[in-house]
This record gives structure tokens, C-alpha cells and sequence, in this order.
């Protein structure tokens, strides 16, 4: 094969990656110029408090967005700048026994977030995401399971708050 035809391969690989915008792996599509993000501190304001949720959730979202972006980590001046509150923190009953006793319990979470683009002040948001976990009735949250249940929960909530605000899905 010749020079020639290589480098054209080569070219029109390059103009088709760059002329399409910004965009990374993961779907995310992070406006030109975007260069740090920062999360702030999720404060716990539900009304059963876990000890240590705010702490976890702030660092799971963190940990989400700086290993499906590119972007810096900043203390503030982000970017994009996320914030918000936990706002429910509530186990349920979801399903009954014949003798009207819990079959399984439902562990919810949900957090109110507000997303701010300095870039592309057309892509603010605030929004409420929330998830769930389904545990049987003689199982206690505590533990293993309930850190199964969180990281499952905040797995959950971190990818559909991704998706909403930069991989607009």
C-alpha cells in the first residue's frame, strides 16, 4: 500500500473525530473551553440521618466524573459546579405476606442536585434523582448489606445525574 492512500485514511479518521464536537467515550458532551469541574459537599437533610452518607455520596459523584471525563477536580471556580442536598433517607415496606407482614423492605434514597455550566448557562439544572434498593424482610440493613445497598443506590443516582447534565440523555 502507498503513502498516499494511508495518510488519506489517516485525514479523513482525523476530520471525522474533530469535526463532530467534543465529545469522550462515555457519551458525555462537555462544551469547548471546559476545563475543571467541582463538587460541592452534599449536605444530609433527610429526615432518618446515616451517618456519613453526605460524605459518601459527595465522593462517589466526585470519583463518577473524574473517571468519565477528563476534566480537572477544583475546590472552586469550577467549570461546571455541582451542589445539592440529600433529601430522603427512608425504608419501606413494598411487599405483604399473607399474614400482613413485610415480604421485603425498599431502602430509598434521594437527592435534589443543582448543576451550573459556566461555559453553557443554557445547560443549568436543578433536578431530584432517586433510587432504590430491595432487601428481604429478614435481612437488617447493616453492615455489608447496607454498604451494598448504598453503593448500589449512589451507582445509580451518580450515572443518571451524569447523564442528565453532560450526557444529556
Amino acid at each position: 500500500m502507498t503513502q498516499l492512500p494511508k495518510f488519506i485514511v489517516a485525514a479523513c479518521t482525523a476530520l471525522l473525530l474533530l469535526g463532530c464536537g467534543f465529545y469522550s467515550f462515555t457519551g458525555a458532551s462537555i462544551p469547548s473551553g471546559t476545563k475543571t469541574f467541582q463538587v460541592n459537599y452534599f449536605q444530609n437533610n433527610a429526615i432518618l440521618i446515616e451517618p456519613g452518607l453526605d460524605r459518601d455520596f459527595t465522593n462517589a459523584l466526585t470519583d463518577l466524573l473524574l473517571n468519565q471525563t477528563n476534566l480537572d477536580l477544583v475546590k472552586s471556580n469550577g467549570d461546571l459546579v455541582y451542589e445539592g442536598e440529600i433529601t430522603e433517607y427512608r425504608i419501606s415496606p413494598t411487599t405483604a405476606t399473607s399474614d400482613n407482614t413485610a415480604a421485603q423492605n425498599r431502602l430509598t434514597i434521594t437527592v435534589n442536585v443543582r448543576f451550573f455550566n459556566r461555559k453553557a448557562e443554557d445547560d443549568d439544572l436543578e433536578q431530584r434523582f432517586s433510587f432504590f434498593y430491595d432487601y428481604d424482610r429478614n435481612q437488617q440493613l447493616i453492615g455489608p448489606q447496607k454498604d451494598a445497598a448504598h453503593e448500589e443506590i449512589f451507582e445509580r443516582l451518580t450515572q443518571d445525574i451524569f447523564n442528565a447534565t453532560l450526557a444529556k440523555w
